[in-house]
């Protein structure tokens, strides 16, 4: 089976615009043009559709979802990985967080809550484990398109690409500031399985 794992486009929240809820984050135009080119360049209908609950991936689906109207969509808790408490981010813009950022991975605690509403990195990482068992579950021969979130696609190609390290292994090679970002707005990335792996 194959998941073509493809993040958002562009959103407002890329695009530098203060946020108040992460979950209701919509595309920028230049967003929904690269969901269209995305949709327009599929080769193969899908057995099933995926996508986070967050606006900005079923925004991203939805001309993909248009062009397979009837093909299976399911929502999937693939959001993205919230690692500050939301209540003191809300608002803010990504230069006034990077103190926080640069300190939360720098300690690379696996296992550290940052409060309420947030999630640890060992828990983003099972929320991946069950997002690919899910799928590996799928019929052979099955495809699947998941419109998931950067860091979502980053931990789980973490999961599979780099099962030599451990849990703070992981998180320290997760981030690194001044690096372009891992996966880029509508970027695709493909996982298969093949003989149980």
């Amino acid at each position: 089976m194959r998941a073509i794992f493809v993040r958002h486009g562009e959103s407002t929240g890329n695009a530098g615009i203060p946020c108040h809820d992460l979950a209701t984050i919509e595309l920028t135009e230049r967003g929904h043009e690269q969901a269209r080119t995305v949709a327009a360049s599929w080769t193969q209908a899908p057995a099933l559709i995926v996508t986070s609950p967050y606006t900005r991936t079923q925004q991203t689906a939805a001309p993909t979802i248009a062009r397979f109207p009837g093909v299976r969509v399911e929502v999937w808790p693939i959001e993205e990985f919230t690692y500050l408490q939301p209540a003191r981010w809300n608002g803010t813009r990504s230069a006034e967080r990077m103190p926080h950022l640069e300190r939360y991975w720098s300690e690379a605690d696996p296992d550290y809550c940052d409060g309420e509403g947030a999630e640890s990195f060992a828990t983003l990482l099972r929320r991946c484990e069950a997002a690919l068992t899910r799928l590996a579950a799928m019929p052979t021969g099955s495809l699947v398109y998941v419109f998931g979130h950067g860091q979502f696609i980053q931990a789980a190609r973490a999961i599979v690409a780099d099962t030599h390290l451990d849990e703070r292994a992981k998180m320290r090679a997760f981030w690194r500031k001044g690096e372009p970002l891992a996966i880029s707005n509508a970027q695709r990335v493909g996982f298969h399985w093949q003989a149980g792996r």
